[in-house]
């Protein structure tokens, strides 16, 4: 036994065993991610660097970091060697998009399998597949809507969850933005009787609302920072297939971001929320600004750092 630990013990320091170990935890257990927009602000913040868990719903088939070329065959086709629990409701989840199964996005769970799914400028209306009788029981009546004969949740997580924002950094939101697209994005504009929404018209048809059924094990996955979120309400919902794992903890952050993107939006990413305490009196896109800006910049984080994202997501956000 302890002529098997020396060698255990030697091939783990050899060159070749720190990469096989190094590459099982990659495959199998933790990986490196980075918020590279700011559709989760503020609850995750562009330049957070975050380990997630990727057992948190079974072990997904590994693949080669950057690259993303998968080292083994979808044995059960649902793109995990082993299956696990399903995302919950309220999750924060790292996921393939649809669209682009190379590219990784963080968002929120709002809706599972069976859910329906209502929006409309500033509301997010849930009916839970469990029926109304659990919306009575788990929910206080000022939340709860009826339309379309059934009890729905306006807004269910926005109160738990202090960085879940309306706060749109350009003109418009994304209810307009899905009003102009609504031939190309996921959910079906429809139209309510009684519900207190704006109603708009589209080939001489009105609606006031946006309507989605979830379908089975798949989960609709939207930003917490929602009138700036690239989300499922725009390329659709997220088959188990395409989970990759929870996150877990911010190993480190980073404020990076140019003047020119914080400022003016070039590159993606304007913030004029975060400008304005940088800047304090001086005025937005002025010289002085861009000058207090950039002595800002590539400042660390430092209480965000090693911080647990569970715990954190409650906290009220402090940029």
């Amino acid at each position: 036994m302890k002529n098997f630990l020396n060698r255990l013990y030697n091939f783990s320091t050899s060159w070749t065993g720190t990469i096989l170990i190094v590459l099982v935890v990659i495959f199998f257990g933790l990986q490196s991610f980075v918020i590279p927009s700011g559709s989760m602000k503020r609850t995750l913040l562009i330049g957070d660097f975050l380990f997630a868990k990727k057992f948190s719903y079974g072990i997904t088939i590994p693949e080669i970091p950057i690259v993303g070329v998968k080292v083994l065959p979808d044995f059960n086709g649902n793109g995990h060697l082993i299956e696990g629990s399903r995302p919950q409701r309220e999750d924060i989840v790292i996921f393939y998009v649809p669209t682009n199964k190379k590219q990784h996005f963080v968002k929120r769970c709002v809706a599972v399998g069976g859910d329906e799914i209502l929006y409309y400028d500033k509301h997010l209306l849930i009916h839970f597949h469990e029926g109304d009788n659990f919306i009575e029981k788990n929910y206080p009546k000022e939340k709860i809507v009826k339309a379309m004969g059934k009890l729905w949740v306006d807004n269910p997580y926005k109160n738990r969850y202090p960085g879940i924002q309306y706060q749109p950094e350009y003109e418009g939101n994304s209810f307009m933005l899905m009003q102009f697209n609504q031939n190309k994005i996921d959910m079906k504009p429809v139209y309510i009787e009684g519900l207190e929404a704006p109603v708009g018209g589209y080939d001489v048809k009105p609606m006031n609302a946006f309507y989605k059924k979830i379908s089975k094990d798949h989960f609709y996955m939207i930003g917490d920072n929602r009138d700036n979120s690239d989300d499922s309400r725009f390329w659709g919902e997220v088959p188990y297939s395409l989970i990759i794992g929870k996150p877990w903890f911010t190993w480190f952050s980073l404020e990076y971001r140019s003047f020119e993107r914080v400022a003016k939006g070039i590159g993606g990413g304007r913030d004029h929320q975060m400008l304005k305490k940088v800047c304090g009196n001086s005025k937005l896109l002025s010289k002085e600004c861009e000058a207090k800006w950039n002595r800002y910049r590539f400042s660390i984080r430092w209480d965000r750092v090693f911080r647990n994202i569970d715990n954190m997501q409650y906290e009220k956000p402090i940029r």
